[in-house]
């Protein structure tokens, strides 16, 4: 039973992108294709793809730094610990976006979650090299969704947001 930690801890992040998916299939049909976004936009298609590969790779990177604590040790408090943070803030985001649809919100949210995972990737270095490289694809995407997230934000001004 000794994979059952590795299949666990890889597969965790998945349960946020499920219901992120949930929350998000609806809206894509109806409520996103009214925004204007940038021509550059990934398709569609390639997000459900790129999110499998990402949490995959951040699952399995988090059991190795899991691994080389010893567990949840004293140890893994910090990398694990900033692992868990960034986890909430991500599955956090697709509510706020396309759940409550709340642009400018979402965008503080991603660059919290960008600023998190950089801690994260810097906190499992030392531990776990290979670790802390499986976290370098996902910031790079996040770098790329906190700009369609701008961009977004910019070209549809919110209700309740005054012009000046």
């Amino acid at each position: 039973m000794s994979w059952l930690p590795m299949l666990g801890l890889t597969a965790l992040p998945h349960l946020g992108g499920l219901y992120g998916g949930y929350v998000t299939r609806k809206q894509v049909k109806t409520w996103y294709t009214t925004l204007n976004k940038p021509s550059w936009r990934p398709p569609n298609a390639a997000f459900p793809i790129v999110w499998t590969t990402l949490y995959t790779g951040m699952g399995y990177g988090s059991y190795l730094v899991w691994k080389e604590c010893g567990g949840f040790t004293q140890d893994a408090v910090v990398p694990l610990g900033l692992y868990g943070l960034q986890l909430a803030l991500n599955w956090a985001w697709t509510p706020i976006f396309f759940g409550a649809h709340k642009l400018k919100m979402a965008l503080i949210e991603l660059v919290m979650l960008t600023g998190t995972v950089g801690a994260t990737l810097a906190s499992w270095y030392p531990v776990n090299r290979t670790a802390s490289l499986l976290l370098v694809p996902y910031l790079a995407w996040l770098c790329l969704a906190t700009s369609l997230n701008y961009c977004i934000w910019r070209d549809n001004p919110e209700k309740d947001e005054k012009k000046e």
